[in-house]
């Protein structure tokens, strides 16, 4: 079974590897329904099966549903055959609480993602394997040369740990980039304080020029000019902080004076 480049497919052949990502998800206990996204060849969704979970796959190759039901590793019943940027979470386990797991086609990783930020009601924790490069930018800190958007919008409602890299040769067909492997928890507050629409357009503004600092940037959202003198906006968009942003919105959102 040969991977596909149009679903992005790396498949995961280190078993070390795929035992420790089974086991790294700190709340199956709590929460018993698990959705696994990109099953693949199921090495990783083997282990999750032996843990006493409530386990569904979603998967968008149907070779591949194929191959998992050929090779009962897991119940076809269980399966999803469907893009899970398509997939209507709430459905999933009856609008249960949910955690996600996978190793990530890492061509609509950033979606997946963010996918998972619209619907943080719904789920408590992530992890999976992603692009180093991607997983980098989700969990930098500020001031980082890697902090941008994905790392605001995620960080926003998730604290973020890395748990593993993982080199090329644990996958076949090896990917050109080197991986890692995230965990992904929500935070007790997933409520900003803030417009969170106007939140993620000020974000993704700031950032679209990223070398110009926020009083230039921001300059087409603001109501008021007058807010553009405080130092505050000398600072360039790596600089700031999540609550930072909150702020910037939430003086956004101030009626002119």
């Amino acid at each position: 079974m040969k991977a596909k480049k149009s679903f992005g497919q790396h498949f995961l052949t280190d078993e070390a590897i795929a035992s420790r990502i089974a086991a790294s998800l700190t709340q199956a206990k709590a929460v018993v329904h698990v959705l696994e996204v990109g099953p693949g060849k199921g090495v990783l969704t083997k282990y999750l099966a032996r843990q006493d979970i409530n386990l569904r796959v979603v998967e968008a190759d149907k070779d591949m549903v194929n191959y998992l039901v050929k090779h009962r590793i897991v119940d076809e019943s269980k399966i999803i055959f469907l893009d899970f940027l398509k997939l209507s979470l709430a459905k999933v386990f009856d609008g249960k609480p949910f955690l996600i797991i996978g190793n990530y086609p890492y061509n609509i990783s950033s979606q997946i993602l963010i996918k998972m930020v619209n619907h943080r009601e719904l789920v408590p924790e992530m992890v999976g394997m992603f692009q180093k490069e991607v997983a980098d930018r989700v969990i930098a800190p500020p001031g980082s040369k890697t902090y941008g958007v994905i790392s605001v919008l995620v960080q926003a409602y998730y604290r973020g740990e890395l748990l593993m890299d993982v080199a090329p040769e644990s996958f076949s067909p090896p990917p050109k980039v080197n991986s890692a492997v995230i965990r992904l928890t929500r935070k007790d507050n997933s409520v900003l304080g803030c417009d969170e629409r106007l939140f993620r357009t000020v974000v993704k503004t700031a950032f679209g020029q990223r070398r110009k600092m926020l009083r230039n940037t921001l300059k087409a959202l603001v109501k008021d000019p007058e807010i553009l003198a405080d130092p505050f906006f000398n600072q360039r968009p790596e600089q700031l902080s999540v609550a930072e942003f909150v702020d910037i919105t939430k003086k956004l959102s101030q009626p002119e004076t």
